[in-house]
C-alpha cells in the first residue's frame, strides 16, 4: 500500500492505494481518507491511468457532496454530557490523561473515553466524536446484522459474507464485490424507517452492483415508497451525525 495526503477544498485527506488481486478499480471515501484499491495484474500504464481516474472521481465526490451539504458546527462534548440514539440515553464520561492515545469503552449506556492531554482540543474532540460513534454502533451492531438478515430472506435471499458500521461522510452504505454490507453511522441518529431503506438499497446490490433500472424494480418491489426515503436522507441527512 502507498500512502499520502491530498488537499480538498481546505480539507486534508489521507490518500490510500491499494495494490490488490482484484478484477476491477474502485475507490472509497470515508471520514478523512481515500481508499483506492487497483488490480495487482494491471500493466504500470494501466494501473497509473486507473489511479489518475480514481483520484479525480474522488476529488470531485468530495467536492459534490461539501457543496450538497453544509458542514454542521461541531459539537463540544464535556464530562457529564447527555444524548440519545433511537430511545436510548446515554452519559459521557470524559478524562484525559497523559497518554498517547485516545480510548473508549461502553458499560451499559455510560460511555467511558480517556482523551490524550497532549493533542490540541479540537483534535481532542474529534476523537471524543469518532469514539462515540465506535462504541455506540459496536453496541447497535447486533440489531443491524438482525434487521439485514430479516430484509435480506424476506425480499433477496443473497448470501452476506460481513456486516458492519463504518464511519462513511460520502455515503449512507457500500456493497462490496465481497458481499460485505457496511451502514454509515451517521444513520444511528436517523428514524428507524430510513435506516431501513439504506439497508434493502445496499443488499439490492448484491444482485446489481449499479443504479439501473433492474436495480430500481428491486428497491421499488422491497419498498414501493423508497422515493420518501430518499428525499428524507436528501433533505434532513445533514442533521446526522455526533
Amino acid at each position: 500500500m502507498r500512502s499520502g495526503t491530498i488537499s480538498i477544498e481546505g480539507i486534508s485527506y489521507n490518500l490510500n492505494i491499494h495494490y490488490e488481486k482484484r478484477k476491477d478499480t474502485r475507490a472509497s471515501i470515508s471520514k478523512n481518507n481515500i481508499h483506492i484499491r487497483i488490480p495487482v495484474s494491471l500493466s504500470r500504464e494501466e494501473q497509473f491511468k486507473n489511479l489518475v481516474k480514481m483520484r479525480l472521481w474522488a476529488i470531485n465526490k468530495v467536492k459534490k457532496n461539501l457543496k450538497k451539504f453544509k458542514p454542521k458546527p461541531q459539537r463540544i462534548y464535556q464530562d457529564e454530557d447527555t444524548f440519545q440514539v433511537d430511545n436510548e440515553k446515554y452519559i459521557l464520561k470524559i478524562n484525559f490523561k497523559d497518554n498517547k492515545i485516545s480510548s473508549a469503552r461502553i458499560i451499559n449506556n455510560i460511555i467511558y473515553i480517556v482523551i490524550s492531554s497532549n493533542i490540541p482540543k479540537d483534535i481532542q474532540n474529534k476523537h471524543i466524536s469518532q469514539l462515540l460513534g465506535r462504541c455506540i454502533a459496536s453496541k447497535r451492531l447486533l440489531n443491524l446484522k438482525k434487521k439485514i438478515n430479516e430484509l435480506n430472506n424476506k425480499h433477496f435471499k443473497q448470501k452476506i459474507n460481513n456486516i458492519s458500521f463504518k464511519n462513511k461522510i460520502s455515503n449512507w452504505g457500500s456493497c462490496s464485490e465481497n458481499r460485505n454490507i457496511n451502514i454509515s453511522t451517521r444513520l444511528l441518529f436517523a428514524p428507524d424507517d430510513i435506516l431501513e431503506y439504506v439497508c434493502i438499497h445496499e443488499l439490492a446490490h448484491l444482485i446489481e452492483m449499479n443504479h439501473s433500472e433492474k436495480f430500481w424494480d428491486l428497491i421499488e418491489k422491497a419498498m414501493p415508497n423508497y422515493k420518501e426515503k430518499e428525499k428524507w436522507l436528501k433533505d434532513e441527512g445533514n442533521n446526522c451525525g455526533f
